[in-house]
């Protein structure tokens, strides 16, 4: 079991108001799964990425992620482990204008203290993976919306983590440029790569193998295709 959700709820605070956001949530993924969650504006979906991306802990519940206790774990373990154990593609892509698609794409490698000259070839292999070896020192600005997203891409699988978490991939692109990412997030998950999508549109749900919807805050399971 690659990640593991037990009784999941987040409440924030508003004044001397508590708003419910997620509410006994339960979720599981396997290792090498491409999961979708689905949910309309509003309704936790982002919440619970945060949660599953170790930027944000939950109100109450367990939380295990690749065998580990979340809920013990300090700031710095948490840092560390969306360091080297998750990969994130967000919808604007995230990339630094100034640095080379390569740079941008060696940017985890230089956090984790990876020697130059391997940091060097584990981007130039990222790149080549999501068929970018031709634009390599191009900057962002330089690139289709399409080509940034899939810079973003090998930049969040270059650590080789143990899961990729995508929220509303292709929010900002036309629609061939998305196919080409969903096309190229199911070959990486059939090379092995465990992926988990947030998105709102039914379209790019069905990519998946699996659909979880959310609605006020609560999972439910449709079954999923493939």
């Amino acid at each position: 079991m690659i990640l593991e959700l037990r009784e999941i709820y987040k409440d924030y605070q508003q004044g001397k108001l508590v708003v419910p956001v997620l509410k006994h949530v339960n979720f599981s993924m396997e290792e090498g799964e491409y999961t979708a969650i689905m949910g309309p504006s509003g309704s936790g979906k982002t919440t619970m990425m945060n949660i599953i991306g170790c930027l944000d802990k939950a109100t109450s519940g367990d939380f295990y992620l690749d065998g580990q206790d979340i809920n013990k774990c300090t700031e710095n373990e948490m840092s560390d482990i969306r360091l080297h154990k998750i990969g994130f593609v967000f919808q604007s892509f995230h990339l630094l204008p100034k640095q080379t698609a390569l740079e941008n794409v060696e940017m985890p490698l230089t956090y984790a203290k990876v020697p130059k000259k391997e940091r060097r070839e584990k981007a130039l292999r990222a790149l080549e993976r999501v068929g970018l070896a031709d634009r390599v020192d191009f900057r962002p600005n330089q690139l289709s919306g399409g080509q940034m997203q899939r810079v973003a891409i090998a930049r969040a699988i270059v650590n080789s983590p143990k899961l990729l978490l995508a929220d509303e991939p292709t929010g900002a692109l036309d629609t061939k440029s998305g196919e080409q990412v969903m096309e190229l997030f199911q070959s990486l998950n059939k090379e092995g790569v465990t992926v988990l999508m947030i998105t709102h549109d039914p379209e790019i749900a069905s990519f998946a193998k699996r659909v979880v919807t959310i609605r006020d805050g609560v999972l439910s399971e449709k079954g999923g295709i493939g």
